[in-house]
Parts: structure tokens; C-alpha cells; sequence
């Protein structure tokens, strides 16, 4: 097993910026160790960045190791209206469960703040792969499109 950080640009998976309000690093580390049965990120939000709002097909592990963060649950009250139903400050050692189908979003607490976290996706089967749904919001009342992917 070699040594690797997420800070180093090599070491960063790629993803999607859309589906970010602001810069994020993530380094898989499920396929360092090959792990089966879950996927597994070292996730890092720089000073107030957040997810958008989605949901997963398989449960979410979290467990905060730098900084503070937040994770808020929503659900949806019609096509385009959410509400907020659960809001939970995340401290180093913190460990969140997010079960499988849960609208929320995750990420820094605060404007100047930074906030990582691992995240461990359970997959809903051994054979199904772990798919996210990302949606546009404004993190109060509405929703409206999905992020195309």
C-alpha cells in the first residue's frame, strides 16, 4: 500500500462541478484498496462549498474529519417545493448515517471554512452500482431540474 494525498492534483477523482457550489476535491479510496460492496471518498470542501441538493440509491456513511460541517435533510413537498426537516452540525469524529432515497446535502458550515469528510456508499447490491441524483435548489423552498450528469 503506497501513501497518497488528496491534496495532490494525481491523487483527485474527477468530478463534476456542477454538482458542487463551490470547489471540491475527492480522493477515491475505494479503488486504492479495492474495496467490494461500497464505494469510499475522501471528500474536501473548501471554504464553503457545499453539495446540491441529491439523493442516492444505496445508504451514505459520513464521518467528519476536518473542520465543521452541516448536513441537511429536505424532503419534497411537490414537484418543485422542499422543505428542510433535519439540519446536523458535523465536528471532527462525527459520524452521520444517510439512508438510501433521503434528499439532503452535505458540506462546509461556514463561508471561510474548510470541512472533509469520508464517505462510505453502501451499494444497494452487490451488482448495482451506486447512482446519485443531483438536483438544482436554492437550499429553502424550491427545487426545479435535475444536474444532467
Amino acid at each position: 500500500m503506497e501513501k497518497s494525498n488528496i491534496f495532490a492534483p494525481g491523487n483527485r477523482r474527477k468530478i463534476n462541478p456542477d454538482w458542487f457550489t463551490g470547489p471540491v476535491y475527492m480522493k477515491d479510496i475505494s479503488s486504492v484498496i479495492q474495496s467490494q460492496g461500497h464505494d469510499i471518498y475522501h471528500v474536501h470542501f473548501e471554504r464553503g462549498a457545499k453539495t446540491k441538493l441529491h439523493e442516492h440509491n444505496g445508504n451514505q456513511i459520513l464521518i467528519a474529519v476536518q473542520g465543521k460541517g452541516r448536513l441537511e435533510f429536505f424532503k419534497k413537498t411537490s414537484k418543485s417545493t422542499i422543505k428542510k426537516t433535519k439540519s446536523i452540525s458535523l465536528n471532527n469524529g462525527d459520524v452521520a448515517y444517510i439512508p438510501k432515497n433521503t434528499l439532503h446535502t452535505h458540506g462546509s458550515a461556514e463561508p471561510k471554512k474548510l470541512f472533509s469528510h469520508i464517505a462510505i456508499n453502501i451499494l444497494p447490491t452487490k451488482k448495482s452500482p451506486y447512482k446519485t441524483v443531483w438536483y438544482e435548489s436554492d437550499f429553502a423552498k424550491s427545487v426545479s431540474g435535475i444536474v444532467k450528469s
